[in-house]
């Protein structure tokens, strides 16, 4: 590369005369460069540069650009590569009416120093021009904090004298080639929401395609995580956007052409008039080796440097659940009272009132035929289960209203509506959606949150629905939104509004946000302090998705395993536990209602249940350090995990069967005595460089290992 001084001087000259440092800039990601916004190189002089690639890196991430400005990406460990990209044009536009502008000739190269909220790094810009006349300025940043991790700007400006209308822009267009064998060659995750509420985690396999939006995907599905992780044995890669705030972008994922694809696709449409020039979203590129846990604990820690972090869980967080919902939208008080005696004698600690207390959807009275003395008779049931030595905790479903609630009637403005003038529908409750970025929506919101709390004496809430993961454009002139997406991106305002009111009267309330299969929006995650399993569909889902959420929330994260009944064979706890999650059951007793799908709790179910909620709570798991870096969840076979807690670590692996060699990672120097914990057996002690067990068993195995 070129001399410091060189370089320093060839980088102001690009950054022609910015106002902005560079410190300036990291302190305000969301505003566009002014590097970028500013940069002018003249028409006349796009002749290119030498023909050979340009470099740049960390020694674990490295970037080249050709002469071109197509690019390639490379995982780099000790200095040698060993994963790497195709080469292509990761950064392009789409033309309206089709086609790309996506070749480039490069005429511009510097890198800088920098500093800021993100520690000390280094900036790197390359700058190209189109045939089109269309200026592109691609703005990397890595920083010594984030190995690994590359922040990623890219700028527009149309040079030439016609104006160009586009339909969107792509960053971060990565093709990975696959090499053939058996087997998959590729795991993913995706942080996108589907009404099919499919596995987040899925190995690659010829044709798997999904688009990953993260606007609506349904009438009230929609939302999610702002990255797509691709990794095979030797390394990864994922692209995602670093925005303070939920964007509707698709991060799609594909294998198609020999190789294993993904990129950061806005479908927005937009127009530059000569002269003017367009700036992406802050998007990201980053390598690891392991599965994607490394990239979700990375983008944990740079949002929290954004100011966006989950809370410390309270203690009470930790503490094991019964939930009514065994006897659905038919529990009666007295239902629940009957079986308070049962669920403190198992030694569970919270007892969760769910959906159907309520007069309807949107107005949250109480149904007058389950509690003819109003207010004062949820106020003696919550005494009634404190008395009986558990917490109270409420469901309710916040922003959506029934057709025949008072609500509807009295304030239709606070309806969210199409660009056609209609209501967004919520197909679980037959209700519609309100705006959540509309001021009355949130105060009517929080002022339920006071009287749930406050007046009637719960100590938490269970917050409820597939619709409260992302909502669609809001177009009710009523509102006055400046931009119609305002509603979308002011959904995490909607609940630090809520998590504020909860924890003004309780600082310990506990906030359970569960979108019901969805695969959660990391930027609710700062005003939540519970997060299940949300209606999970096997046990896989029960263990990746606590891998998932112990890496955006923190490993001690207060991450339930929801419903025990909801796993394979209704009573796996071992996924719940062996993960470090909160356990979690809905039994009804001593007598179930409902002819079909009971959840009566027998005598046969009751040795099980108690042997399980002893171990959690001997064990306390959650409240440890999830290590999710020890072990690969797509390749390593069995599927492990490790949880870190008071100098000892606790592993589960999962298999249909197993007979073999398990290695036990993470373990200190020195000798370590091990137990199979759940059978109360002695697996000897292990010791060396490389500990490990031969041993056999069916589905489930749960270790300790204590120093020696």
């Amino acid at each position: 590369m070129h001399s410091t001084h060189g370089a320093r001087r060839r980088f102001l000259q690009m950054s022609s005369g910015a106002a902005l440092a560079p410190e300036a800039l990291l302190l305000a990601p969301v505003t566009p460069s002014a590097a970028i916004a500013q940069a002018a190189t003249p028409a006349g002089a796009s002749t290119p540069q030498a023909s050979g690639p340009v470099h740049f890196g960390d020694g674990q991430i490295e970037f080249a650009f050709d002469a071109g400005l197509r690019s390639r990406v490379r995982y780099l460990r000790d200095h040698r590569p060993m994963l790497e990209t195709q080469w292509g044009c990761g950064e392009f536009l789409e033309r309206a009416g089709g086609g790309r502008i996506d070749h480039f000739a490069r005429t511009q190269h510097a890198r800088e120093p920098i500093a800021g909220v993100h520690g000390a790094g280094e900036r790197f810009l390359v700058v190209g021009l189109s045939r089109e006349g269309v200026e592109k300025t691609v703005d990397i940043r890595l920083f010594e904090r984030y190995p690994g991790f590359a922040f990623v700007r890219v700028g527009y400006r149309n040079r030439g004298a016609q104006p160009l209308a586009c339909e969107g822009w792509t960053n971060g267009a990565y093709a990975c080639a696959l090499r053939g064998g058996p087997g998959p060659e590729f795991w993913s995750y995706s942080g996108g929401t589907y009404p099919d509420r499919r596995d987040w985690v899925q190995p690659l396999k010829a044709g798997f395609s999904q688009d990953n939006f993260l606007g609506m995907t349904a009438s009230d599905y929609g939302g999610g995580n702002p990255i797509v992780d691709i990794w095979r044995r030797d390394g990864g890669l994922a692209v995602g956007h670093v925005d303070a705030r939920a964007k509707r972008l698709g991060l799609p994922l594909a294998v198609r052409d020999g190789a294993a694809r993904i990129a950061v696709r806005s479908p927005q449409p937009f127009a530059l008039e000569p002269g003017a020039g367009f700036e992406t979203l802050e998007t990201f590129v980053a390598v690891h080796g392991g599965d994607y846990f490394a990239t979700l604990d990375c983008y944990r820690r740079v949002m929290a440097d954004r100011g966006l972090q989950s809370p410390a869980p309270p203690q009470q967080s930790y503490a094991p659940i019964w939930c009514a919902w065994g006897y659905e939208r038919d529990c009666s008080a007295a239902m629940i009272e009957a079986t308070l005696p049962k669920a403190k004698d198992l030694g569970l600690e919270w007892a969760v009132i769910d959906d159907g207390w309520q007069s309807n959807i949107g107005d949250w009275g109480l149904d007058a035929k389950k509690y003819p003395g109003g207010d004062a008779d949820m106020k003696r049931l919550a005494q009634a289960i404190r008395a009986a030595g558990l917490k109270p905790r409420l469901w309710f479903s916040p922003l959506s209203v029934a057709p025949g609630a008072d609500l509807l009637h009295d304030h239709p403005d606070m309806l969210l509506l199409d660009k056609d003038g209609a209501v967004q529908n919520i197909s679980w409750w037959n209700s519609f959606y309100l705006c959540p970025a509309y001021a009355p929506t949130r105060a009517q919101a929080q002022a339920l949150v006071r009287k749930f709390i406050g007046q009637w004496g719960f100590a938490g809430l269970k917050i409820d629905g597939q619709h409260l993961n992302g909502v669609a454009p809001c177009f009710n002139p009523a509102h006055r939104h400046a931009r119609p997406e305002e509603s979308s991106e002011g959904l995490a305002e909607f609940f630090h509004g809520i998590f504020d009111a909860a924890r003004e009267i309780d600082p310990d309330a506990v906030i359970e946000l569960c979108p019901c299969g969805t695969a959660y929006a990391f930027h609710n995650m700062p005003y939540m302090n519970h997060a299940p399993a949300s209606d999970p569909e096997s046990s896989w889902q029960v263990r990746h998705k606590g891998k998932t959420l112990k890496a955006l929330m923190g490993p001690a994260a207060a991450y339930a395993g929801d419903h025990v009944e909801l796993s394979q064979g209704g009573a796996d706890f071992a996924s719940t536990v062996g993960v470090g999650g909160v356990v979690s059951t809905k039994f009804t007793w001593p007598l179930d209602p409902k002819p079909k799908d009971s959840f009566l709790l027998t005598p046969e179910k009751e040795t099980t249940w108690r042997k399980w909620i002893g171990l959690y709570r001997e064990k306390m798991l959650p409240s440890g350090l999830y290590r999710g870096e020890l072990y690969d969840i797509g390749f390593d076979k069995p599927e492990a995990h490790a949880v870190e807690k008071d100098g000892k670590l606790y592993y589960a692996f999962y298999a249909v069967r197993w007979k073999g060699v398990i290695e036990l990672r993470g373990l200190g120097e020195g000798a370590y005595r091990v137990r199979d914990y759940v059978n109360d057996r002695d697996l000897g002690v292990v010791s060396g460089a490389r500990k490990t067990i031969d041993t056999a068993f069916e589905h489930a195995l749960l270790l300790e290992a204590v120093p020696a």
